[in-house]
């Protein structure tokens, strides 16, 4: 039941997380390195990306790519996140110490995803119905 609980919550966050890429568009846009081509069109796959593997990972069939493919788009995004710790200036809404200590979450969303992808003790794969 907890993994029941564990997924639903992360599902659920990263839908939410990625709808806000379209509700605060223009704050993403702003994270986004100089580096980065077409920073809008990025905001927008990586906000469809986070919903639509929010998404995956509650069907029981998906779980284990989509928690594979939320690994993989968290390693994608940390450049942007380490670039707003770099330059809170362009970030005033944000306390700089807030902007650093988000870094380590990614680790933690990584731990938290990867625990989706594990087979159960009774050898059931993520989020096959009981």
């Amino acid at each position: 039941m907890l993994k029941s609980v564990s997924k639903y919550l992360l599902g659920g966050l990263f839908i939410a997380a990625g709808a806000n890429h379209f509700v605060n568009e223009s704050l993403y846009v702003r994270i986004m390195p100089p580096y980065i081509p077409q920073p809008r069109l990025m905001v927008q796959l990586s906000g469809v990306c986070e919903s639509g593997l929010g998404a995956a990972l509650l069907w029981p069939r998906f779980t284990r790519p989509a928690a594979w493919g939320l690994i993989a788009l968290l390693v994608a995004v940390f450049p942007a996140n380490v670039h707003m710790a770099l330059h809170p200036r362009a970030f005033p809404r944000f306390k700089p110490v807030l902007l650093w200590a988000r870094l380590p979450f990614q680790v933690v969303f990584i731990a938290w995803a990867y625990y989706h992808t594990r087979q159960e003790a009774d050898g059931k794969k993520p989020g096959s119905a009981t």
